[in-house]
């Protein structure tokens, strides 16, 4: 497994814009597809954004197409979520989350259950 950090986390209000980092250790970081999930209180953990290896392949969620966007740089072993047009019910705490090798990024690519900390978002309305 790779270690996950992730950042860029805050409080905002609603219709603004945050960007979330997530850096991760281990050689193989190209490979992999990557991924972000986010977990609100009393809500189950869901899938927000996926990548493939090499960012040909990016998957969205419904609730956040059109806002939100998910890049990476294998360079620098991390992946990025921009994320404009905020609403209060996108407030939780977003995990990055590593999937399998040479994966799509889908939803599907993740059952390797490898996350980081999480970071928290809060959107004010």
């Amino acid at each position: 497994q790779v270690q996950l950090v992730e950042s860029g986390g805050g409080l905002v209000q609603a219709g603004a814009s945050l960007r979330l980092s997530c850096a991760a250790s281990g050689r193989t970081f190209s490979t992999l597809a990557m991924g972000w999930f986010r977990q609100a209180p009393g809500k189950e953990r869901e899938f927000v954004a996926g990548i493939s290896r090499s960012a040909g392949n990016t998957y969205y969620a419904d609730s956040v197409k059109g806002r939100f966007a998910i890049s990476r740089d294998n360079a620098k072993n991390t992946v990025y979520l921009q994320m404009n047009s905020l609403k209060p019910e996108d407030t939780a705490v977003y995990y990055c989350a590593a999937g399998c090798a040479y994966c799509s990024g889908s939803p599907g690519s993740y059952g390797n259950n490898n996350w980081g900390q999480g970071t928290q978002v809060t959107v004010s309305s």
